[in-house]
């Protein structure tokens, strides 16, 4: 499997390994394992810490890009008050939007670093996300 299908079914929020959809109850709450191919998300203790992190990155880009584009855009005259607005506003909103994403995409990358180990999926599937 290619590492772009990986990252591709981590960003339309499907199993890295089989495709599969619906792996979240509610925005925030993902299941346990995809429901095809047995995937278990949480594939060693802190496994999410990455998802964490992806999260984390890409809320620091978007404050970041509001900032310089907000600045860039009113420059000489700048809004203090209403871009201190728009920047917190960014910085809440995007990590909540982001939140599913980053646990599949997490899941995809992980995929690609450690492969799957026997038994973490159903035989059928075994060898769908082991090589390169």
């Amino acid at each position: 499997m290619t590492t772009t299908l990986l990252l591709v079914r981590g960003l339309t929020r499907k199993c890295p390994v089989c495709g599969q959809g619906h792996l979240f109850r509610r925005w925030f709450a993902m299941v346990e394992r995809c429901p095809r191919c047995g995937l278990r998300f949480e594939r060693i203790d802190g496994h999410f810490t990455g998802a964490l992190g992806l999260n984390t990155i890409a809320g620091v880009v978007a404050v970041c890009l509001a900032l310089v584009i907000g600045v860039a855009a009113t420059l000489p005259d700048i809004p203090v008050a209403t871009l201190i607005t728009v920047v917190v506003t960014v910085g809440v909103v995007v990590p909540l939007v982001c939140y599913p994403f980053s646990k599949t995409v997490w899941t995809a990358i992980d995929l690609r670093m450690r492969p799957l180990e026997p038994g973490e999926v159903l035989p059928e599937y075994q060898d769908l996300a082991g090589s390169p």
